[in-house]
């Protein structure tokens, strides 16, 4: 009897030291799981994912090899963004990185325990993501993009020094897009110039509300809004028809026949968020991690815009896009 429970004791070591070795050396564990959740394809909600992975990767974790990314995107739908966030919840994601204010707030009416990562939310707090962004208290934290508002605005009169008004299209329930738009009409109303705004509840609206804002105003201003960069096209279009200007928030809206900007890198917020993600990965607590905001805007021309236009480049600031941004010629 004793020789028989040593066989089978002998058996069961070398069947442990034969799993132990099949697989690397390593003892099996579940690899980690992140949900990615996006309210739409457009290039800068892209490039915050592409971004996103790099960072990633930077912290050690890269995609089908250690770690398990389960990517949902809603095209633009509000019933799809609840049905992906649930889905993402249920399968019990380690954590969940979400890209743009609608597809955070999706997620956290589904989730108060997992770890939510904030990619390009505007205003955290206000958008009622966290209690404070310096003490999220909660399951939340990440990064915001606000934009450099008082940067941009300056450099939109120095391209329109003789402009009388200028009109600013914001989408009404992007958190995002009205939290900029308060900041521009302050920014105005400190510079005495004229601001007038006009919102549209969805893509739909844009090309009549576009028509109606060149047409009473030299020049449209677009803030940090997903709506209209996935319809950026239609009022570019219109834009071009009445030989008027339109300076928006993000680099990727110049680059899609905007005029010019100081945005922020979009590719950048995703790296700072995936490496947000992954620190959350590694034992970090989201409710005691400060809200990182990124301020720092690019300088982002569209040469080839203005000079359609016949309107005239501040010499610095070509200097400055062609040293330290962007151009498209």
């Amino acid at each position: 009897m004793k020789r028989m429970y040593a066989l089978i004791v002998i058996l069961l070591a070398f069947l442990g030291v034969a799993f132990f070795q099949e697989s690397g050396g390593t003892v099996a564990r579940r690899e980690p799981r992140v949900g990615v959740l996006q309210l739409m394809h457009h290039p800068a909600l892209d490039q915050i994912y592409k971004g996103f992975l790099h960072g990633m990767a930077e912290e050690g974790y890269h995609k089908g090899k250690n770690i398990k990314i389960d990517y949902q995107n809603a095209q633009g739908d509000q019933s799809n963004l609840k049905t992906m966030a649930n889905k993402l919840v249920n399968d019990n994601e380690n954590v969940i990185f979400t890209i743009t204010t609608p597809a955070a707030q999706a997620v956290a009416n589904s989730t108060k325990k997992t770890p939510i990562i904030l990619g390009a939310v505007t205003n955290p707090k206000g958008s009622g993501l966290v209690k404070d962004n310096n003490h999220p208290g909660g399951n939340i934290t990440g990064v915001s993009d606000q934009a450099p508002i008082k940067q941009q605005f300056k450099l939109y009169r120095e391209f329109m020094p003789h402009a009388k008004s200028f009109g600013i299209i914001y989408t009404s329930s992007d958190n995002s897009a009205s939290t900029e738009e308060k900041l521009f009409v302050k920014e105005a109303k400190r510079e005495h110039v004229t601001l007038k705004p006009y919102s549209i509840a969805n893509s739909n609206d844009l090309n009549q509300v576009s028509q109606q804002a060149l047409a009473a105003n030299d020049a449209v201003i677009v803030p940090t809004d997903n709506t209209i960069a996935g319809a950026m096209q239609t009022l570019v279009k219109n834009a071009n028809a009445v030989k008027k200007p339109v300076f928006p928030a993000a680099d990727t809206m110049v680059k899609q026949g905007g005029v010019a900007t100081y945005g922020i890198n979009q590719y950048q917020l995703g790296v700072r968020g995936g490496k947000a993600t992954a620190q959350v990965l590694k034992g970090k607590k989201p409710s005691t991690t400060p809200i990182k905001f990124i301020r720092k805007g690019e300088p982002v021309l569209n040469e080839k815009q203005a000079k359609k236009l016949g309107l005239h480049i501040p010499a610095h600031f070509k200097h400055e896009a062609e040293k330290h941004g962007e151009v498209f010629k």
